[in-house]
């Protein structure tokens, strides 16, 4: 069966992971080191004879490096990104070389907890290092190197991938022509922090977690990790977009007190707690959830964000949604602010929505026709 008839036009069809191993060790942040680590990776559309027509996708907490297209012919589900990556898509790949990455500490392949410990023979498991969004822009840097790409013609991420996106136009200006930041915060709120803390303490005191060594116990933290991902679920959504969807409907009409999942909403977050802890790695979870709560690239220039854009030489573009609560358009703004006060290029666009934070996966007419027209620009400076 061709590509042609299993999947739609506008799809970049069967896609398969490249691996990257790089033998230098990793210097940290947290001042360990990893002695060579792997980068698993796709590409997408066709890299130019001058090496110029290059974006990099970072992905956010639980994304990865499937990020487009479908695996195999019998997949239901393309990457998680799908919407907007592929032939005439805002990320348009008759355009575009696209490469998304899963990066380092995750669990789809790259190297992190459920990875092999050189020095043990085992899982890296608890004794896995605290990675942050500096260490993955040098991972990134070092995918960049292999790729032979001097210089990305964009950058775009969302959520943590927005993180990502900021870090790079900081620590590397030169190497990237434009950011695009999607939903997202100069840095987490003291909400936000409590949130994720809620959630790697269902984890921790989950009695299957053994101090992150499950592993070595053959067992798995399946209640807490499933409890860290309905809290997360619900922050991901807006007031308005549960009651649409779920309201208060009842699965039953008879009244029950058996702990069972009564109400409608009740039953979806059940789903999407034991969903993700078939594809996702507990201390993983607590990996990506401490790099969200350190990313604070002020921080490095006397807290003043203004300064810390004034590094960055890329032009900008900055997009939020009105029913995202947990990175709200304010913060996006707070961002613009210090871009303008720094002098550089950046444009803004508020996206009237109602889903929160999870728009960002979401085909919405105006956020793609923003996206689809700043990177038709950028197409024509490649």
């Amino acid at each position: 069966m061709s590509d042609s008839h299993r999947f739609p036009e506008n799809s970049v069809g069967l896609v398969a992971p490249q691996t990257l191993r790089v033998e230098q060790p990793l210097a940290l942040q947290s001042g360990r080191s990893l002695p060579g680590y792997q980068l698993v990776y796709e590409t997408y559309g066709t890299l130019n004879a001058n090496r110029s027509n290059a974006i990099l996708v970072c992905h956010a907490l639980s994304g990865n490096h499937h990020a487009a297209g479908y695996h195999s012919e019998t997949d239901k589900k393309p990457g998680w990104w799908d919407s907007a990556i592929g032939p005439g898509k805002p990320i348009d790949t008759n355009l575009f070389f696209v490469v998304s990455l899963n990066n380092i500490g995750g669990c789809s392949g790259s190297t992190g907890p459920v990875s092999e410990n050189p020095a043990t023979g085992k899982q890296y498991g608890a004794d896995f290092p605290l990675v942050v969004v500096e260490d993955w822009v040098c991972s990134q840097v070092a995918l960049s190197d292999h790729l032979q790409i001097d210089q990305w013609s964009a950058i775009v991420g969302a959520s943590l991938g927005a993180m990502q996106v900021l870090q790079w136009s900081i620590d590397y200006p030169h190497r990237l022509k434009n950011a695009l930041v999607i939903a997202a915060a100069p840095k987490l709120t003291a909400q936000n922090i409590a949130f994720n803390e809620v959630a790697r303490h269902a984890i921790r005191t989950d009695p299957a977690f053994h101090d992150g060594r499950y592993a070595e116990h053959n067992t798995l933290p399946e209640t807490g990790l499933s409890l860290a991902r309905m809290l997360g679920h619900i922050t991901y959504l807006s007031d308005k977009s549960m009651d649409d969807k779920f309201g208060r409907e009842l699965r039953s009409p008879e009244l029950t007190f058996d702990y069972n999942a009564n109400f409608q909403v009740e039953s979806y977050l059940r789903y999407q707690g034991k969903a993700f802890v078939g594809r996702f790695d507990a201390n993983t979870y607590l990996l990506m959830t401490k790099a969200l709560d350190y990313f604070d690239p002020a921080k490095a220039y006397g807290d003043d964000l203004t300064r810390a854009m004034q590094q960055a030489s890329a032009k900008f573009l900055v997009v939020s949604f009105s029913s995202d609560w947990r990175f709200s358009p304010a913060r996006s703004r707070e961002i613009v602010h210090a871009l303008i006060a720094a002098g550089k290029h950046v444009s803004y666009a508020e996206i009237q929505s109602d889903l929160g934070h999870d728009d960002f996966l979401m085909p919405i007419p105006q956020y793609f026709s923003v996206l689809t027209e700043y990177l038709r620009r950028v197409a024509e400076q490649c």
